[in-house]
């Protein structure tokens, strides 16, 4: 039994050293060709081969991949751009042998054709509209990409437009030219509130002013209803007492209130009016003047 043990690790040796297995990864398929003849494919795991005879001349791997392609070109305003564009690709498991065979370098093809496309799309664009535009430009890059690259056993999952990079100069031209914008509808809506402050003010103001009218006219009419009121009380209670006796006593009374009223407000600026009785009776006699002429005016119902 232990020779036949010592036998079995021997043959073993021998294979391993020879090269009877070999090992594929995960994710990676192994070409095999047989005096410089594609044999067949290795899947991952454990593979046998004919020593000196068969060779794994390379493992492709089966992952997604993805290349940055960075592409100068002019747009249609003559600003010259930096267009980045990142396309991930990976085998196809049912075309290992085109992926191989029929390319010598996939990267510098892909390039080749972002090239061609960006290089066509964007010249017809001005500067605002490529950054618009950027998912139309993606996407014609991998329409472009998958009709080429399906017949080499490759697939194109994503085309994406990363970065536009335009001069620094025309960075910072339009920079400014948002920064002006902003301030111009900034200092428009500015005035819009100013001039709304303006016009609420203005209106309260007029509000303010026709209450304070509607006061001031309840207030005369309020004492016009009083001093008829008073003057048919005072001629009730005193005999052979006039009207004007009871305007006298009546501007008399209001005379001495105004009097007491600054007396107890020193701080007041008051004009002083004649305080002697014959004053007050000029001013009396001012009052039933104007009262006298008023009346002998005709109004406007008066033939």
């Amino acid at each position: 039994m232990e020779i036949w043990h010592y036998i079995a690790l021997g043959v073993i040796g021998f294979l391993l050293f020879t090269g009877f297995f070999f090992m594929v990864k995960q994710q990676t398929i192994g070409i095999v060709e047989r005096f410089g003849k594609f044999v067949r494919i290795a899947h991952p795991g454990l593979n046998l081969k004919i020593p000196l005879i068969d060779k794994v001349v390379s493992r492709v791997s089966m992952r997604v991949m993805q290349l940055d392609v960075t592409v100068e070109t002019k747009t249609a305003d003559d600003v010259f751009v930096h267009v980045q564009v990142s396309v991930q690709y990976m085998v196809m498991p049912d075309k290992v042998y085109d992926a191989y065979y029929r390319l010598s370098n996939v990267r510098e093809q892909v390039t080749s054709y972002v090239f061609d496309v960006v290089r066509a799309r964007v010249p017809d664009l001005p500067l605002d509209d490529v950054f618009s535009k950027k998912d139309e430009i993606a996407r014609a890059v991998k329409s472009e990409l998958e009709d080429t690259m399906d017949d080499f056993g490759y697939k194109i999952i994503y085309a994406l437009v990363t970065d536009i990079d335009p001069d620094p100069k025309v960075k910072e031209a339009m920079n400014e030219i948002n920064a002006a914008t902003r301030q111009r509808v900034a200092a428009s809506e500015k005035g819009e509130a100013e001039r709304i402050l303006k016009v609420k003010a203005a209106q309260a103001e007029a509000e303010s002013k026709a209450l304070q009218g509607k006061g001031i006219a309840d207030q005369r009419r309020a004492i016009i209803d009083g001093l008829q009121s008073s003057v048919k009380e005072f001629q009730t209670s005193v005999t052979g007492s006039t009207a004007q006796d009871v305007m006298m006593l009546v501007l008399m009374t209001q005379y001495f209130d105004t009097l007491q009223s600054v007396a107890e407000n020193s701080k007041s600026n008051t004009i002083m009016m004649p305080s002697t009785p014959g004053g007050l009776q000029d001013l009396s006699q001012q009052i039933r003047d104007a009262m006298i002429s008023a009346n002998q005016v005709p109004g406007p119902n008066t033939k």
